[in-house]
């Protein structure tokens, strides 16, 4: 997975959106790296949906099938714009400290 810094924060890393394509055709042309999707987390307290459909907008550019996105607060609202691969941990592990 690609991970994609979604809403450009600073205390998160990824790629911005703006840098994917040329990102993703140098480590698959110049690493033969196996890509299958893309990933992110969105901005915490926002809207997700409007991340959530960026990346499968994303997702249709590079013409890869698998999202990761989605937590446990979110991940309902992830599946409605493709997600294939969601995060539940505290939904399971409960909160953290």
């Amino acid at each position: 997975f690609i991970q994609i810094n979604i809403g450009d924060e600073d205390q998160k890393n990824g790629i911005s959106q703006n840098n994917l394509l040329q990102f993703y055709n140098k480590i698959k042309n110049d690493f033969e790296l196996d890509i299958i999707g893309l990933m992110c987390i969105p901005p915490f307290g926002k809207d997700s949906s409007t991340y959530f459909q960026q990346m499968k907008n994303l997702s249709k550019k590079t013409n890869l099938n698998e999202l990761s996105m989605g937590m446990s607060d979110d991940y309902l609202e992830a599946l409605k714009y493709s997600a294939t691969f969601i995060r539940v941990g505290s939904k399971i592990m409960g909160k953290r400290n």
